[in-house]
């Protein structure tokens, strides 16, 4: 009797073990005390039928009520282990830390900085003007004729009266013109508006860079010299260009500039439609009938235009297949970019 008694008390000084021990630990503890076959506990309580019957309630009394407390301690151990468990899978500090999410410029708005950086240091100026235009600076001090298909509401989106949102940021070409003396060298983005419908070349809002250089003596060796040198520095220093024949009604005489396509390199791809060749912009010599209608005299200054959209321009130089991309502010596309989104 003493010595089940003496055991029961040595067996209870290990309960003192359970608060510390990790989750395998633990089993190990419920195993060594309450296991079926070489658990201590189970031991002392096979012991106690054999105890005389005076003896053997008072012992199997201290037995069950060790046992008690051993099953209480696992218990609320576990608890405890699954607890931490949790916080610890919620946490999950052993996986790499998510990057902070922070403003960033947006492609087309990067494009646009570059290619007036690029002007800018070849002697142009930044210049703007508003977007709700009358139809004379949007179209007739710019030659347009009276039946152009571009002045019909169809085409443009008038406000009321001959006040529209500009087609074009040509509008500002006149008012800088008509409050500024030659020499002029301006390059002017901004937003404009068309009745085109939205798909994968096209939108109804969109960013457009033009440029205007007007002063005694400007040639058209000046207007391509200009123009060739943006190319090669925008996209690369051995990148081609070339010059067709086009019709504008604000410059004469006019060309459409093409440049080698950047994704074949001139080979010809579905991008550029096997041609090997990337339009970028229009432009060509000022008509002298657009100086006059600023009050210059044509006879005396000359000068060249050209207007380009940077979304058609990041979208050759960066393989971009569809325009929409540009438009929908979807993170996962524009994170590509350098100073994008993260």
């Amino acid at each position: 009797m003493r010595d089940l008694l003496a055991a029961i008390d040595a067996l209870r000084e290990r309960l003192q073990e359970v608060p510390q021990a990790d989750d395998r630990r633990l089993q190990d503890l419920k195993t060594e005390v309450l296991g079926r076959k070489g658990g201590a506990l189970t031991k002392i309580l096979a012991a106690v039928p054999k105890l005389a019957p005076a003896e053997r309630k008072a012992a199997g009394a201290a037995a069950n009520a060790l046992k008690r407390e051993f099953e209480e301690a696992f218990a609320a151990h576990e608890r405890t282990l699954k607890a931490g468990a949790g916080v610890a899978r919620e946490l999950d500090l052993t996986m790499p830390g998510r990057a902070q999410w922070r403003g960033g410029l947006h492609l087309v708005t990067q494009v646009v900085d570059e290619i007036c950086e690029i002007f800018h240091e070849l002697g142009f100026t930044r210049a703007v003007g508003p977007e709700a235009e009358t139809e004379r600076y949007n179209f007739t001090a710019l030659n347009f004729p009276k039946d152009h298909p571009a002045m019909d509401a169809q085409d443009s989106f008038y406000l009321g009266g001959d006040v529209l949102l500009r087609t074009h940021t040509s509008p500002v070409q006149i008012r800088t013109l008509e409050r500024y003396p030659p020499p002029i060298r301006v390059v002017i983005p901004g937003q404009v508006y068309r009745r085109d419908p939205f798909d994968a070349s096209h939108s109804p809002v969109f960013e457009q860079i033009e440029g205007l250089a007007v002063d005694e003596g400007i040639t058209f060796v000046d207007f391509k010299a200009t123009l060739t040198a943006f190319a090669r520095r925008f996209f690369t220093a051995d990148t081609r260009v070339r010059f067709r024949p086009s019709f504008f009604p604000f410059t004469e005489p006019s060309a459409e500039m093409d440049v080698q396509c950047q994704i074949c390199k001139g080979t010809g791809c579905a991008t550029c439609k096997q041609t090997g060749w990337m339009e970028i912009l229009g432009s060509g010599m000022v008509h002298p009938a657009v100086l006059e209608n600023c009050g210059l005299d044509s006879e005396r200054y000359t000068g060249f235009a050209w207007g380009m959209g940077p979304h058609r321009i990041a979208m050759t130089r960066h393989g971009i297949p569809d325009i929409r991309l540009l438009f929908e502010s979807d993170m996962r596309f524009l994170a590509q970019f350098a100073g994008g989104t993260r």
